[in-house]
């Protein structure tokens, strides 16, 4: 239906555009496909997004031109500071924004260059190039709400349905000793999905303003979605089967995930009663530790009752994050605290000053060599480079990215030169044109529609219709063809070998900055003296999480280490909230408040904060557990014990995910 769907729309665009006599109608179709997806909301956003940054390129376009075209470097100049710009503001954004950013820099170079030398032109390119994209994004917009929507809605309650019951088999394997293996890829999937649902909060807003009350609860969600995840790789790694308090906490957890499991996606119809039992185990798992039986671990089973209380808790927070996506009226008049947490957005502004640069360099090269030479191809290569080196600048592995984008180019100029230099000159009329194009295009949609082959299909689709560039009367050229052809593919390779060459990206020093953000949030929830939310610190740890995800998958088991860290630092951040609260709180003696505050100002500056290495972790970990013994062993009330365990489980952390803690030198 998405490749049906697509093409559609972009029959109908080029349709309208011929109607029109638009002078490039091939960009009204290219646009519906660039900015077509399966989910509404994220045609809207992109399209969005795609015509805020084509006025705003094509603004600057008309001024560049205007105002400098009397001095040929200075336009050169120009035009390449303002792609680095706008590069540095893609790479600083997240999408769609950045997408828009990124549209804003090379669509001053689309715009500017074929309209130098004459400024008459100027104009009229920018309000053609605006009219032409405008019509694509209607046309687009039109068709995914009317043939069949898959609404952002419906998609996010179908994937946290399945992330649910994911979960609960991942957690089923991990409290009975499943398969390790197994185990590491469930993990690595629940990670990707929530990365898929934060992209998928974002779109929601945009179909409807009834839809923008699903932000919240969404990402609020995933925050108790990622802490569940953590708590369970925690009580599988510190398991204790003989230990009798905690059997029957343990048995009820292991029942229902086992239940939820077997059910599937049907058994969330109705999360009440799911609800009640979760709610029953966190409260069983809480009652316990003031009837626990004195014992040598005393502190570790109340630790593990902890986790299995916070694991039920997010859980349960999980399912009725799911209800509320399904009935967003539910939250429309819930009480949100206005203040911000005291927890920054990570944004690596070394990484974006770096593909500003790169970007800036490599067209000021190509540019000034087409200023020399006004060789007519060269602009063409100019303004490939312009694009590949600022769209793809900011992706975790950009020269791959971009060799898949030269791959689907390479793949449409067969195609295209048989539509559009061999059958169509000999069998003109819309007719014939859609008898050769629908076949073509269906087919690049449905590679669009799949995950692994989504970048060489869209590239595919967007460049058949760029080298067909279909008019009313199609005419044989194919010297005219295959010099534009040619100048697409060197720019291509151009960029490509400026990714390879001028400040190539080093997953190791992003995961290393990522990881030094993630360090640093713990710090301040350590020493700032206002806490932060809970769901603020959740919703800001799986954001960290979704963008050291790519740069993990390429560091092999570093890669694992860093990434089995960042999901446990979830934990260890929720543990140090509770020792905040407790601190603050007016039960405990004033000697553990006071050991507390100590400890939270050691662990921030000796294992968090640079410079590090002052004490080994080992060292610490040893120290906070034997220091968790002895404030167990002075005082055996429940805050006391709270207190306790949580110093417990960060020692635990420490032990197991040295890497992560131990920090990497970037």
């Amino acid at each position: 239906m998405f490749a049906i769907r697509t093409t559609a729309a972009g029959l109908i665009a080029i349709s309208v555009a011929y109607a029109l006599q638009l002078e490039q109608p091939q960009w009204a179709m290219m646009t519906v496909f660039i900015v077509s997806q399966p989910v509404a909301g994220m045609v809207l956003a992109k399209g969005f997004f795609r015509l805020l940054g084509t006025l705003v390129g094509a603004l600057a376009a008309v001024a560049l031109t205007v105002t400098v075209s009397a001095s040929p470097w200075l336009f050169v100049a120009i035009l390449a500071i303002w792609i680095g710009l706008c590069t540095y503001a893609a790479s600083l954004l997240r999408n769609p924004e950045a997408y828009g950013a990124a549209l804003a820099g090379y669509t001053a170079a689309i715009i500017a260059m074929p309209a130098f030398g004459h400024q008459h032109l100027a104009v009229e390119l920018a309000v053609a190039r605006c009219s032409e994209i405008m019509l694509g994004i209607v046309c687009a917009g039109i068709a995914s709400r009317l043939i069949l929507p898959q609404l952002a809605r419906d998609a996010i309650i179908q994937r946290l349905s399945r992330s649910i019951i994911d979960l609960a088999t991942y957690a089923r394997a991990a409290f009975t000793g499943g398969d390790n293996d197994k185990l590491e890829a469930l993990h690595r999937k629940l990670i990707a999905e929530t990365q898929a649902l934060a992209e998928m909060r974002a779109y929601a807003r945009l179909e409807a303003p009834s839809l923008a009350t699903h932000g919240h609860p969404v990402r609020r969600t995933i925050g108790h979605f990622l802490s569940a995840l953590s708590t369970t790789r925690m009580l599988h790694g510190h398991a204790a089967p003989q230990n009798v308090a905690l059997m029957p906490v343990r048995n009820e957890l292991k029942s229902v995930v086992a239940d939820l499991s077997a059910t599937g996606v049907a058994a969330l119809d109705d999360t009440a009663p799911w609800v009640a039992r979760l709610d029953a185990i966190a409260t069983q798992a809480r009652r316990v530790p003031d009837e626990a039986a004195e014992g040598d671990d005393r502190v570790g089973t109340v630790a593990r009752l902890t986790l299995a209380a916070e694991f039920a808790d997010a859980l349960k927070e999980a399912l009725r994050g799911l209800d509320a996506v399904r009935e967003p009226t539910a939250t429309r008049h819930e009480k949100r605290e206005k203040r911000q947490p005291a927890l920054v957005v990570h944004r690596d502004r070394e990484a974006a000053l770096r593909n500003a640069v790169r970007a800036a360099l490599a067209t000021t090269l190509v540019i000034a060599f087409w200023m020399a030479t006004r060789w007519a191809d060269v602009a063409g290569i100019a303004i490939i480079v312009a694009v590949v080196s600022s769209l793809f600048a900011s992706r975790p592995a950009p020269l791959e990215t971009s060799w898949e984008f030269f791959k689907g180019t390479l793949l449409a100029v067969p195609f295209s030169f048989m539509v559009g230099q061999i059958a169509l000159p000999a069998l003109p009329g819309f007719g014939w044109f859609m008898l050769f194009v629908i076949p073509v295009l269906v087919v690049g949609a449905l590679g669009m529609a799949n995950r692994q082959l989504v970048g060489i299909a869209t590239a595919f689709a967007i460049n058949f219709l760029a080298f067909l560039n279909p008019h009313q009367t199609m005419v044989y050229a194919p010297q005219v063809f295959f010099n534009g052809t040619a100048s697409i593919l060197v720019g291509i390779l151009l960029a490509m070998g400026v990714f390879a060459v001028v400040l190539p990206a080093r997953p190791h020093i992003f995961a290393a900055r990522l990881v030094r953000a993630l360090h640093e949030d713990l710090a301040r929830l350590c020493l700032h003296e206002r806490i932060p939310r809970r769901s603020a610190f959740e919703s800001l740890t799986y954001d960290r999480i979704n963008q050291l995800l790519p740069y993990a998958q390429r560091l092999g088991d570093t890669g694992k280490a860093l990434l089995g860290g960042s999901v446990a630092a979830v934990t260890v951040g929720l543990e140090i909230l509770r020792l905040r609260k407790l601190q603050f709180g007016g039960k405990l003696a004033e000697r553990d408040k006071a050991f507390i505050a100590a400890f939270l100002s050691r662990f921030a500056n000796e294992a968090l904060l640079p410079p590090t290495g002052k004490k080994s972790l080992q060292a610490m970990a040893d120290s906070t557990r034997q220091a968790a013994s002895e404030m167990a062993a002075r005082r055996s009330d429940a805050e006391t014990l709270q207190a306790a365990a949580a110093l417990r489980v960060i020692a635990a952390a420490l032990e197991d995910y040295p890497v992560f803690f131990g920090r990497l030198r970037s």
